[in-house]
């Protein structure tokens, strides 16, 4: 029994350095200089080099690589479309276009945007915010599921004219075009 164990250590420790990776004929590309390396030849060493690591976790990929979330297809009949958007952008990054009512300046339309970020910061919603004209700002969601908590909170504002995400405009609480929509809809029930 005990020249078995012997035998089978012995075996293993003479066996293990020939079933071990043996470095292969180098390809061409790789006997270039590094700084001869074309894309293509520098993409092929990255893939080498991840060859053998871990997978990254859901979070760490870059977000078109990230799984899409789960929907029960159950609980979707009766539901709010706004709901629906809310969990399909979830983990997705979502733009808002806001404009700013009246007619105001670049500085204005900054400081009154950086209070709205502020406020929506202060509600746990994360928001980066980007002046792109005189009345126009882009808010921009990491987590597309709180643009629409966003949306709620903007059109409240009374400087608020209208807030489009999606392909989808929503109006200022205080604007007319709020009002005449409200009194359509009143209509039609």
């Amino acid at each position: 029994m005990k020249n078995l164990a012997v035998s089978v250590c012995l075996f293993a420790v003479l066996l293990g350095p020939c079933l071990a990776k043996k470095p292969k004929e180098k390809p061409e590309w790789a006997k270039k200089d590094i700084t001869d390396f074309t894309d293509a030849d520098m993409e092929r060493l990255l893939d080498q080099w991840e060859e053998d690591e871990e997978p990254l976790e859901p979070d760490e990929l870059p977000e078109h690589l990230r799984p899409q979330p789960k929907i029960d297809m159950n609980n979707i009949q009766g539901i709010d479309p706004e709901n629906l958007q809310k969990m399909v952008k979830k983990g997705q990054t979502v733009m808002s276009f806001v404009i700013v009512d009246g007619d105001p300046d670049r500085d204005r339309t900054d400081q009154l945007t950086k209070l709205w970020q502020g406020s929506l910061h202060n509600n746990h919603i994360q928001a980066e915010r980007y002046v792109i004209e005189d009345n126009r700002v882009i808010f921009m969601y990491k987590d597309g599921s709180q643009a629409w908590d966003g949306k709620d909170f903007l059109v409240q504002q009374p400087e608020c004219k209208e807030v489009m995400i999606e392909g989808k405009t929503y109006y200022g609480k205080h604007t007319k075009q709020f009002q005449e929509e409200s009194k359509a809809q009143k209509e039609e029930l």
